[in-house]
Order: structure tokens, then sequence, then C-alpha cells
């Protein structure tokens, strides 16, 4: 239950009256989205130069697509959530007002619920869907404004769109912390800094610090298992006016943040877009799914914290870029759609233990692809020797792990991790 990224398309840039920022990967917007519990996706799917609403069936013997259209093609800018029924949330700016709606099909043609419209008065405000919600029955929106961030609930409300809350200061991000989709993380800038903060649905919007690595640090939640409690990081802590590391730490535990050096990919952009569910008191054990933009292109890694080595994929053919979900027993599903598949799920199973190969800036040589084309794939044994960097150099030892800690039933600050000696950057 993670916060998909995807590549910005050039309609993402343009944005719309009140804004979007379904560009930016920690933003949280994707175009795939996947409900919670993996039963469900949807996307805007192209039809030449038009778009239009699609939903994936994802929890069948075989991925299929069922197509949403509605009177006119969709306008760029438009956003699509699956809901946990099956039925489709679509925002649409209209007139200056962004319009929720519920699609379903109805036979040969497309059902549509009017949920009702949040305006932006002012026209530096941007607004956006949060990645689903779990237990898929509500939506929420987030409305960024100069100064200060609103909470919608978009869909499953009593009487169409309510606002749940009022943040001061521009918030990003958007990670589900719990189950019952009461705790969300929000990146929230205050002073030129960005700290991750928790916000209480329940106790109308009810605001508390998540990171403080340091005081001058700009600290982001980039994703988050409940099961687990494992949290992956992004901060300048580690190497102040280098650019920001990817790391991980725990929820309610008393050690320090960490940063390892094999998430450090030169001239790569490094997003976490999955986590495996269901290791509870095990965040140490979890598979994270990682998202790599660099020059050769994009794909993706696989990376466990106790093991601190990451092993890099080449992505299938027309992957949804960071769209994807991992299952309880360790296999990871990653959507994708080509001319001769248009609904397919490549799956991966990949063992604990298994190294990456290659050097920094692309796949692993020998790595596990999808094959075929019949809308689930096979890769083939994953490589089980080498790390990142120069071939047939040592794979590192794995650090020591953090012990299991209980997952604390509110969220517990991770404040104040020194830098000096106990954060592990290696």
């Amino acid at each position: 239950m993670t916060a998909c990224a995807i590549e910005p398309t050039a309609a993402d840039e343009d944005g719309d009256e009140c804004g979007d920022e379904r560009g930016d990967p920690r933003n949280g917007g994707t175009a795939c989205a996947i409900t919670a519990d993996g039963a469900y996706a949807a996307r805007l799917a192209p039809a030449g130069d038009c778009l239009f609403p699609e939903r994936w069936t994802l929890d069948g013997p075989e991925p299929y697509a069922v197509p949403l259209p509605g009177n006119q093609p969709e306008e760029p800018g438009t956003e699509v959530q699956p809901m946990g029924d099956g039925r489709v949330l679509i925002r649409r700016l209209v007139d200056g007002r962004h319009a929720f709606s519920l699609l379903y099909p109805t036979g040969p043609g497309t059902g549509e619920l009017l949920l009702g419209a949040v305006e932006c008065p002012d026209p530096d405000t941007r607004l956006r869907l949060l990645p689903p919600a779990p237990g898929g029955e509500k939506a929420y929106a987030l409305a960024v404004g100069r100064r200060s961030t609103a909470v919608w609930l978009v869909a499953g409300g009593a009487f169409g769109p309510e606002h749940l809350a009022m943040v001061p200061g521009r918030c990003s991000g958007g990670v589900w912390l719990d189950r019952a989709g009461r705790m969300l993380a929000l990146d929230r800038e205050v002073g030129g800094r960005t700290k991750a903060i928790v916000v209480d649905l329940e106790r109308d919007g009810e605001v508390s610090p998540l990171l403080q690595i340091a005081a001058d640090s700009d600290d982001r939640l980039l994703a988050a298992d409940p099961d687990s409690g494992l949290l992956l990081i992004s901060s300048d802590a580690p190497s102040p006016g280098r650019g920001d590391r990817l790391g991980w730490g725990v929820v309610g535990s008393t050690l320090p943040v960490r940063f390892p050096e094999c998430l450090r990919l030169p001239d790569c952009t490094v997003t976490p877009f999955a986590i495996q569910p269901g290791q509870v008191l095990m965040p140490e054990n979890c598979g994270v799914a990682l998202r790599v933009d660099g020059p050769a292109g994009t794909w993706f890694a696989v990376w466990r914290p106790a093991e601190r080595q990451l092993l890099q994929l080449p992505a299938p053919e027309g992957w949804l870029a960071g769209a994807g979900l991992w299952t309880e027993d360790g296999v990871l599903r990653l959507p994708y759609a080509t001319r001769e598949v248009p609904c397919g799920v490549a799956r991966f199973a990949v063992p604990r233990g298994a190294g990456g190969t290659g050097d920094a800036g692309s796949p692993g040589v020998g790595a596990p692809a999808a094959t075929g084309g019949t809308g689930e794939t096979r890769p083939e044994d994953p490589v089980r020797d080498g790390t990142v960097g120069a071939p047939g150099e040592a794979a590192p030892e794995p650090s020591e792990p953090d012990p299991p800690v209980p997952v604390a039933p509110r969220p517990v600050p991770l404040r104040e991790a020194p830098l000096k000696g106990r954060v592990a950057v290696g």
C-alpha cells in the first residue's frame, strides 16, 4: 500500500487551472492507480490522440480491462482512481471547478454517478487525488494553496465532497500509515524546510510531527507499510548540499534512520513504489520495489533492508512505469500494456539473497525479464551473485538489521535521529 510514481507527460507538466502535481513521484500521482488490496486498477488509456478511462481487474486468474468511455474524450489533467467495489472515480476540471463522478460499466455503455465539485477560488491552488485509501470505500484529494493545504473527502461521504482538514503550510506527498484510512502522512513545507507530518482524519485533522532527522534538513516520507512499520524516507541530512538520499526507518523504533549506500545510484532517480505486505514485526525482511530513472531509460529494482543489496531488473515492455504491488508471499506484480497485450501483469518472484549485477546506471546483465505475451508472465531464474557496481566486485556484507519492534497503534515521530556516528550510510 504505497504511493505510485509515474514519469510526467507533457499534459502533466502543463497542469490545469487549479494545478496538477501528477508528474512528481513524491506527490503520489500516477497514470495507473491500484487499490490498496490489489483487486482493481484504473488509468487513462490512449485511443489515437484521445484518452478514456479504463478499469483493470487484477484479482482473477487473468487480468482484464473494461473501457469506460464517456460522451467525449477526457481532457489532459483528468485523474482516475479505482474504488474497492470496481467503480472508477474520475476528477475533471469543468468551468474552473473540480468535478467528481463514479464511472461503472452498464452493458455496452458507461454509467456515471455525479458526486459534486470542489472549487478553487485562488488560481494558484493545486488540487489532486491522494493515493487510494485502505478499504477502497473512500477517496481523498489534496488542495494545496499558497499558505495552507486542505484535505477533502471526495467519494464515500454522505453529501458529496466534504472538507475534512486545513493544514498550515504547503503539503505534498501522501502516504497512508494504517489500514483504517485514518492516519495520513504529508510532506509539509514551512519556513523553507520540508518535514513529514501525520494528519489524523478522525480528530479534525490534528497534526503531529513524523520526521525530523536534523533541524535544517528536508525530510520526506515516500512509502510506508502498515504491517511491519517500514518507512522509506528521502532526506538531505546525510549529505548536506549534495542532494537527497534514500533511507529507511521503522515506526516506533528508537534507532535512527539508515541510508544504505546501495540505494545511491549516480545520475539516477530512485523512487520506491511498492512494499511487500504481511511481514508483521519483520520490517528488515520486507521486499521493496523501486523505480529507477536514468540515462539508459526506466527500469525497476528490488531491495530488502536486511540484505543491503540492490537487484536491478529490466522492466517488462509497456510497463505502466511506477505501478505495481507485492503479494504477501513475495511476488512482485507489474502491470503493462502493449499492442499485442493491452492488459497484462508481469510477475517476478525474487528470492531473498539475490544480489544485483551490472553497473550503477543500467539494469543488471542477465537479470530476470518478463517474457511472452499472454497477460501473465514469469521471469527466468534471477541472478544470484554480484551487486550494484562494477561487475566482479565482491558483494558487501549485510549490516546488522534493526531488531523487530511492535508497530505502535499511532505513528511515533522519528525525530532528532543523530547523524554523527549513528546513521548508517554505507
